[in-house]
């Protein structure tokens, strides 16, 4: 397994296949590319099957356990199966996904190998759902929940992006997975840094802190240093719920325990999803060029909040030039 300067191993690659989308939520940033999204139609600039297979094959090679597929929404690639079906062995795969296209789907993804799924929700009420996914997809999302656990998809984890819009509705979501069995929360941080609107922002750690008040027990994973609530239960009782946030805004501790790199849908490896100037081109994305391309992503990796972006005198964040234009075109 591949490790940076910073002692950290790279052990998962998250992995986007579109950047088109059938949504248009309004705090979505594209993995850290902003909006970039194009046309519905398949696109000629997206890696094809065999060129995703090809650069998973080469990461399995360095030891990489875990693949998560994202987009845009990675379900508008109908070669889906395909490319989780010809994963290598021993690659975990997850995704991520609004969920719209899980109803009648959901069996083959399962039969192809995905293992875990990831379903954005950010509100229980179709009104406010709609507000800020600009779509009018509500039940569908709802019936592809349902799809994911029928088909065998346990857990199955609800994304929920915290901010302005939706910071009411955290509360009867934990609730929601509480109650139900199959389901887990992941609240993610609002990233102003990326999608602009500051004014949309919240202070997460009133979250940590409610959270921590009603949960029966908290545990710390290893990956990003994040903090998991069971509440009404516990990690060994099935009765209960999961949260977990993600909130690597102005967190050197996240950073400190990332160990993933990403790839754009066009086939740039880049190794922080705060930053574009560290995009590296894999070529024609032959195995040789694959190598090249991600021991120089990993060697090249630094920790954004604490290295990347360190603190001035005046107590704000500011880049550390020791980082700036250093990057191969």
């Amino acid at each position: 397994m591949l490790e940076d300067d910073f002692g950290r191993e790279v052990s998962g690659v998250r992995v986007s296949l579109t950047d088109r989308c059938n949504f248009d939520c309004v705090y979505c940033h594209n993995e850290g590319l902003g909006d970039t999204r194009g046309p519905m139609d398949p696109q000629d600039d997206e890696m094809s099957a065999d060129e995703v297979v090809r650069f998973l094959e080469v990461a399995r090679e360095f030891g990489v356990e875990k693949v998560k597929f994202t987009g845009g929404e990675p379900m508008l690639r109908q070669d889906l199966e395909e490319i989780i079906r010809r994963t290598p062995d021993g690659m975990e795969v997850s995704m991520t996904t609004n969920g719209t296209f899980l109803p009648g789907r959901a069996p083959d993804l399962v039969d192809a190998g995905l293992e875990r799924v990831n379903v954005s929700q950010d509100a229980l009420d179709p009104e406010a759902f709609a507000e800020v996914t600009q779509s009018g997809a509500y039940d569908k999302v709802i019936e592809g929940v349902e799809a994911a656990l029928d088909a065998g998809l346990d857990p199955v984890k609800l994304n929920m992006v915290v901010f302005e819009h939706t910071a009411g509705y955290v509360e009867e979501m934990v609730e929601h997975v509480a109650e139900n069995a199959g389901l887990q929360l992941q609240l993610i941080q609002y990233m102003p840094e990326l999608t602009g609107k500051p004014e949309w922002n919240i202070d997460i750690q009133r979250v940590h802190d409610w959270l921590a008040d009603i949960a029966e027990e908290v545990e710390t994973r290893e990956m990003h240093h994040r903090n998991r609530y069971w509440v009404g239960g516990t990690a060994d009782d099935p009765e209960g719920g999961m949260v977990e946030i993600v909130d690597p805004v102005e967190n050197p501790q996240f950073c400190a325990n990332c160990h993933r790199v990403r790839v754009t849908h066009e086939g740039y490896l880049k190794g922080c999803l705060n930053r574009n100037d560290d995009l590296r081109s894999m070529g024609e994305m032959t195995r040789d060029e694959i190598r090249e391309t991600f021991r120089e992503t990993v060697t090249n990796r630094v920790p954004y909040y604490g290295e990347y972006m360190v603190r001035g005198d005046d107590g704000e964040w500011e880049i550390n030039d020791e980082y700036v234009n250093n990057v191969e075109a």
